[in-house]
């Protein structure tokens, strides 16, 4: 397949807006490879009540509504992915920290490249890349998987919730150590204020793209939010349901988008190959 054939879609964290993205987004671009990074409503302050988005207060009560939660983001992505299928492009998703749940749950059977081939129709989803991403089983939720099942609710220490605790918004904790800690100063403090907020997030994953494409895992040895230990555990589970990951590792913080942009578009270009045969 040629660059010209493909595209890439990315899922991006919580907390944050697309601007770090951009940096992966124009590298893909670069080498002749569509790229997308729509911002999810999770993590879109317009959408989570914070009033002034250029001076957010993350006190204020939830939207009357409540907040966007998992359906939201993946509808957004959809709407991303159907009219570039539709125009006979092959897709990579490419999923980050909980985008992984996002990337999953939006890859659905009638997106799929092998799905549409064989009905006769060209193009479609070849397959996941996660990068430092969250793994999810089918049938959990971010928040049910990363919670203890019994005893106390766990704050970890790079976030932090606001007046109205778990039922309200988290931010994070000292971003510039721990999404990007491997950036000099001044451009870290850059990133980090173009952070945003999310609510705990509690849809169940339904869709099983595991089992149905072509997954890799991009390790990040060097991440302080999600260890590499911890990524490791996540897929070996996964694994072990439903198939071996295509595994990389890079010597990357939490946010190798920034860090590792030219690393990232090789292993993007590597393992669309190795899908390809």
């Amino acid at each position: 397949m040629s660059s010209s054939n493909l595209a890439v879609v990315i899922c991006h964290g919580s907390y944050h807006s697309t601007a770090p993205y951009m940096p992966l987004v124009e590298a893909l671009k670069a080498k002749g490879i569509e790229a997308y990074c729509p911002q999810l409503p999770t993590a879109d302050l317009a959408k989570l009540n914070v009033g002034d988005i250029s001076k957010p207060d993350f006190d204020r009560e939830p939207p009357s509504g409540g907040y966007p939660q998992g359906e939201a983001d993946t509808e957004v992505i959809l709407n991303v992915l159907r009219p570039v299928v539709d125009r006979g492009k092959e897709i990579l998703i490419i999923a980050h920290s909980s985008g992984g749940w996002v990337a999953t749950e939006a890859a659905r059977p009638e997106l799929q490249a092998k799905s549409r081939k064989d009905k006769g129709l060209t193009g479609g989803i070849i397959g996941i890349l996660f990068m430092g991403a969250f793994i999810i089983p089918v049938g959990e939720s971010i928040h049910s998987f990363f919670q203890p099942k019994d005893g106390p609710f766990h704050t970890p220490p790079f976030m932090r919730f606001h007046k109205h605790g778990g039922a309200g918004l988290g931010t994070m904790n000292e971003p510039e150590r721990f999404l990007f800690n491997d950036l000099d100063k001044t451009e870290a403090e850059k990133w980090a204020k173009t952070l945003t907020a999310s609510p705990i997030l509690t849809t169940k994953l339904t869709n099983d793209a595991y089992a149905a494409l072509p997954c890799a895992y991009l390790v990040l040895e060097g991440d302080l939010t999600l260890p590499k230990e911890y990524q490791e555990w996540m897929v070996a589970g996964q694994a072990k349901k439903t198939g071996e990951f295509t595994m990389y590792h890079c010597a990357s913080g939490h946010s190798p988008h920034l860090s590792w942009t030219d690393g990232l578009v090789n292993t993007v270009q590597d393992f669309v190959k190795k899908i390809e045969g």
